[in-house]
């Protein structure tokens, strides 16, 4: 088995370093073998002279002409991506890349088509803010009803798709609409997404967290618009 994991960076030179060693450095277990995608998306702060002088086996660090968003970004990374399962890792501090363990022990048991990481199971909520605890709650609640779901958490970085599925799919998100447009469509195409706990650091604005209101405002938009406009599924 084989494991993509997608870094997509913009602006992290603080972090990017120390979260591509510390992915590296995860011992997936004898069976799995790994692949490090890291997207840039056109940094100005000296994160690509940070990747520029990286020499790993594992990495494949695909730059952006110019800033396309996030979605794009994980967008690139699954175009690239050759592994059977592929896992979002974000290039901050806020979701530890030790967790990816336990991911591929739970899929190499049950094949799950999707495992999302969970920042509230176990009774856990940790948030610096309280609109984004209630804004995450609403949009999670929102998924659940238009289509099905069971989820707790659809707002978490976390998400691991098997590669066949997530190549497969028609996405169009740009921005961080894709976190959101991701689950919609994989429920639409009739797939069921387990969840693990996860643990989560979140950062402060001054820190330089991105998200904002509007993104939530987006991310509702595009969990409506999907379910009433879906579009054709697959590519």
């Amino acid at each position: 088995m084989k494991l993509s994991v997608i870094i997509c960076c913009y602006n992290e030179k603080d972090s990017i370093q120390g979260v591509i060693d510390a992915t590296a450095a995860v011992d997936l277990g004898a069976n799995w073998e790994r692949e490090i995608i890291v997207v840039d998306n056109f940094s100005t702060d000296g994160t690509r002279d940070i990747l520029s002088k990286l020499d790993m086996p594992e990495l494949n660090v695909i730059y952006h002409k110019e800033n396309l968003g996030k979605g794009s970004s994980i967008r690139s990374g699954i175009e690239a991506m050759t592994g059977d399962y592929m896992i979002i890792q974000d290039a901050d501090t806020e979701y530890d890349p030790a967790e990816h363990r336990k991911f591929c022990d739970k899929v190499a048991v049950e094949n799950n088509s999707a495992l999302f990481g969970s920042r509230v199971l176990g009774g856990q909520a940790i948030y610096e803010y309280a609109h984004a605890y209630w804004g995450v709650r609403m949009l999670t609640g929102t998924t659940n009803l238009l289509f099905g779901g069971k989820l707790t958490d659809v707002a978490t970085a976390t998400k691991m798709v098997r590669g066949d599925l997530v190549k497969s799919l028609n996405l169009k998100g740009t921005t961080f609409d894709l976190d959101f447009e991701l689950p919609c469509k994989i429920l639409l195409a009739g797939h069921s997404i387990e969840e693990l706990p996860i643990s989560y650091s979140p950062r402060t604005y001054e820190e330089g967290k991105k998200i904002t209101v509007m993104d939530g405002v987006r991310a509702l938009q595009v969990i409506v618009m999907t379910r009433l406009f879906p579009g054709p599924l697959y590519k």
